[in-house]
């Protein structure tokens, strides 16, 4: 058309990324919390089993001397309802790794 240009973009174009529109988001930034304040909960539990990967993402997991948080998290879910606890661990674990999906191609 007439009078119109089109842009030319001479590189990539940065957008900063922000995770809160992310599946799983509430869950992870709950856990960071919980793991700042030194609380041992089901979602503090779940960040410490994705800081490998979060890490890489560029999120800083702060660091605690729990091991084992796979089976810290299913022993904590098992307390609070040992006939669901096995469903429980696997919903929580599929949000972390949505958002951890998500995260990634975002970056």
């Amino acid at each position: 058309m007439a009078g119109q240009r089109r842009a030319e973009v001479s590189g990539p174009i940065l957008i900063p990324v922000t995770y809160e529109a992310f599946p799983g988001f509430e869950l992870v930034q709950q856990g960071l919390q919980d793991l700042t304040a030194k609380r041992e909960t089901a979602a503090a539990l779940v960040v410490l089993i994705g800081a490998p990967r979060l890490q890489r993402i560029g999120i800083r997991v702060p660091d605690t001397n729990l091991a084992d948080p796979e089976h810290r998290l299913y022993e904590l879910l098992a307390r609070e309802d040992s006939d669901s606890a096995h469903s429980r661990y696997n919903a929580l674990i599929r949000r972390l790794v949505s958002f951890e999906r998500a995260a990634e191609c975002a970056a």
